[in-house]
């Protein structure tokens, strides 16, 4: 699973920074360009929910293979846009269908411990933004030679065909792989071990046999089950996480948003300086995701009190950004920034997944996916209004909504502790 998130991530930076330009080569206003761009947005909003609960009705494998090849035939349709019209309609299917990240990410948490995985997660993460570092550089490549865009495109859809046989090519026997474990533990290496993993290759395994049977029914009946789900997470007691998580994704959106203009009206940089930066950045998330392990067995599995410090020190480093005197204190924030981040976001995926059970991981995944929508949806209005006072405005407004997350984590300690308890105990 590590290597399909990586050619995901991978194929698919080295599509989306071309689009722009390719959508002005074929005439398109900045409006119209705009406009595509907020409907993709739109269609990533309320199809991630829907998506996941879907994979948790007919099956991780089935849901998956149909978002990579769904996925693929949008990017084959983006290398044949000729006119606006192809381009727009070449965003539908990867709008709507463009999951396969979340849905790996629920593969993964059905078939690991609850104690490992955020290191699993980690390693996840760290993958896929390899996969993200490397792309951008290829397309510039590409799109240097002739009608380079379309072969980036015909590519980037070649890689997704390829992760479909990737993911065909998976054991999905869990039968098998349960009872092996099982004759293991009654050898007596590691027996505590390996009863959890047939403990959990049993679950998953009723689940694969509930999925291929709801695979079967009518699409009518996945609909409604699909909308029971929605329901009972929208009454459950997770609004306080997923606060929390739109908050600190607003926060660090807003920190974003306007960094190369902020620098170069601050501190006399140029942009390429802030491309170095932002790469550098990234390096280290990858750093970060690789180190999670020692992290979380520093902190005894406690993924709530992670999630409270990387939060703090992830609002003070952009307090320290936005009061920065010189650009080495821009560098020193930007760096610690990096692990901060990616801690937080490994870290609340893992509250929602052990608050909210692994039974519906998908459904979690897919709002958790939602909300982060509403948070890229919501972060360009609000850093626009913010700048029009200050350069400084964003990252401030940003520090004031990362410390109304740090305030709602404390007034539920409580409730996170216990069930962080609860988790310890099951291990």
């Amino acid at each position: 699973l590590f290597l399909p998130s990586f050619q995901d991530l991978f194929g698919v930076s080295m599509v989306v920074p071309l689009m722009n330009l390719h959508i002005k080569s074929l005439g398109a206003s900045h409006t119209v360009a705009g406009i595509i761009g907020s409907l993709y947005g739109i269609m990533q909003l309320f199809s991630s929910t829907f998506v996941g609960c879907w994979s948790d009705i007919v099956g991780r494998r089935y849901s998956l293979l149909a978002c990579i090849l769904l996925s693929a035939l949008g990017y084959f349709l983006l290398g044949t846009s000729t006119t606006v019209f192809l381009f727009a309609i070449s965003r539908v299917p990867v709008g709507i269908f463009k999951h396969t990240l979340s849905i790996s990410k629920a593969l993964l948490s059905d078939l690991v411990s609850e104690r490992d995985r955020p290191l699993v997660m980690g390693r996840f993460n760290a993958a896929s933004s390899v996969g993200f570092i490397l792309g951008p550089v290829v397309g510039g490549y590409l799109t240097e030679l002739e009608d380079g865009f379309y072969l980036t495109s015909f590519i980037c859809a070649s890689i997704f065909l390829l992760n479909a046989g990737l993911v065909w090519m998976l054991p999905w026997s869990e039968e098998n792989t349960g009872s092996r474990e099982h004759q293991q533990g009654n050898k007596g290496t590691d027996s505590f071990s390996a009863k959890a993993n047939s403990d959990l290759h049993l679950k998953s395994a009723t689940n694969g046999a509930m999925a291929s049977d709801s695979l079967f029914q009518s699409p009518w009946i996945q609909v409604t089950t699909v909308l029971k789900r929605i329901k009972g997470i929208a009454c459950s007691d997770l609004w306080d996480i997923f606060l929390v998580r739109l908050l600190m994704s607003v926060a660090i959106l807003l920190y974003y948003s306007n960094f190369s203009l902020a620098l170069e009206e601050r501190f006399g940089v140029k942009p390429l300086f802030s491309g170095y930066l932002m790469s550098y950045s990234s390096a280290l998330g990858v750093l970060a995701g690789c180190l999670l392990g020692p992290i979380t067995r520093f902190y005894q599995h406690n993924t709530y009190r992670i999630l409270l410090h990387s939060s703090t020190l992830t609002c003070t480093l952009i307090l320290l950004y936005a009061s920065a005197l010189s650009i080495w204190m821009v560098i020193l924030s930007s760096t610690f920034l990096a692990f901060s981040t990616t801690i937080g976001r490994t870290c609340i995926i893992d509250l929602e997944l052990t608050v909210g059970g692994n039974e519906a991981s998908g459904t979690l995944l897919g709002v958790g996916q939602s909300v982060t929508s509403v948070g890229r949806i919501v972060a360009p209005l609000l850093s626009g209004i913010a700048q029009e006072f200050t350069p400084c405005g964003p990252p401030s407004l940003g520090v004031g909504l990362a410390l109304v997350a740090i305030l709602i984590m404390n007034a539920n300690k409580q409730k996170y502790c216990s069930y962080g308890n609860v988790k310890l105990k099951n291990q």
